[in-house]
């Protein structure tokens, strides 16, 4: 076993490992990443793990899971067998930054909070909803707001001074439409009602069927319905719906502006809890839709923007979210602008 260095004649035995660092977390569904990143906007060391779903496995093993990836991104930076070997019973950082998947509402965050900072892993801990890391990746100062479209949909906004906008994002019960899951719906939907004369006609009714090598709806409802195609793999029917979107198809494109109208509705919204409509402001795109960059939906979303927010500036994010962590922990201890600079440079 290996025991821990002993303090040197003066050294605080509690004194973070990296002085006055962060430690980054980006935990979303499908993937976590860690980074511990010293005052200067040094990345020492990083790692990669899997999802963060708390309310699968329980708030405890979903923290346990983030705990490994820790320790390898402590490893990486040269502290190896972290938390019991070397540097044990130290904090790693002076600021843990933790923008967790499902951390939905303030109670969420709250718990999740709570359990993260007893880990021990700095000494002062912030959790927040993951698409802030996103929002505050896209941006040069933690000001503007975020939409998220991935397999669902949410936005956020934040300012300077600490508030921010938000919404529960929960999907239908808290009025949300839209995202891969959404999209892909809407367009079996009408591809159903297509072909069997309930709706009028598109090309779906073709082109969903065809891409798992079927002939027909009906098949594919079938399909569908006794897991043959297990129902994960809808989420395949977006990249679909935008390529019969791009031969023309009415009723693609009507799926398309329906997802550009609620983009823009929380945009909007969000920009006006935080009196932004009337400021020059961005206005960060995210997820799996955003960065497929569909140009019929994104000329919608655009021309939709410009009219009920005409200062505001769309873009598609492209760095990584853990990004976003690891600035607004540098935000949150006072980081200087340097540092902010050589992190963004890392990232790259």
């Amino acid at each position: 076993m290996t025991s821990a260095p002993r303090p040197r004649p003066g050294e605080d035995p509690q004194a973070p490992l990296v002085p006055g660092g962060v430690l980054a977390v980006d935990a979303g569904n499908s993937k976590t990443d860690v980074a511990l990143v010293a005052a200067d906007g040094t990345v020492l060391g990083a790692a990669r793990g899997g999802g963060f779903q708390p309310p699968i496995v329980g708030v405890g093993a979903a923290v346990d899971a983030v705990a490994r990836i820790v320790e390898r991104a402590a490893a990486n930076a040269g502290f190896p067998g972290y938390p019991s070997g070397a540097g044990a019973g130290r904090p790693l950082a002076e600021h843990t930054s933790a923008c967790l998947a499902n951390a939905d509402l303030p109670v969420e965050e709250e718990q999740l909070e709570a359990a993260v900072h007893e880990r021990g892993w700095a000494r002062s801990t912030h959790v927040a909803n993951d698409t802030f890391a996103i929002l505050r990746a896209g941006v040069d100062a933690p000001k503007g707001v975020a939409v998220v479209c991935g397999a669902g949909i949410n936005c956020v906004g934040m300012l300077p001074d600490g508030r921010t906008a938000r919404f529960p994002a929960l999907g239908k019960i808290s009025g949300d439409w839209g995202g891969g899951s959404g999209l892909a719906e809407e367009a079996l939907w009408h591809a159903a009602r297509a072909e069997d004369g309930r709706g009028g006609p598109t090309a779906l009714a073709t082109t969903l069927p065809a891409h798992f090598g079927l002939a027909s709806m009906y098949a594919l409802i079938e399909a569908l319905h006794l897991e043959t195609i297990p129902a994960a793999r809808k989420y395949e029917l977006t990249p679909v719906l935008f390529a019969t979107s791009d031969l023309g198809d009415p009723v693609a494109r009507s799926i398309l502006d329906q997802q550009a109208d609620e983009i823009v509705a929380l945009a909007t919204v969000a920009l006006g809890r935080l009196d932004l409509l009337d400021e020059e402001a961005d206005v960060v795109l995210g997820g799996g839709v955003m960065a497929a960059r569909n140009p019929y939906l994104m000329d919608a979303l655009t021309d939709r923007l410009t009219v009920r927010a005409p200062k505001a500036r769309a873009h598609v994010v492209t760095a990584p979210p853990v990004l976003g962590a690891a600035l607004l922990g540098l935000d949150r201890i006072g980081a200087p602008p340097e540092a902010h600079l050589a992190l963004r440079a890392h990232y790259a």
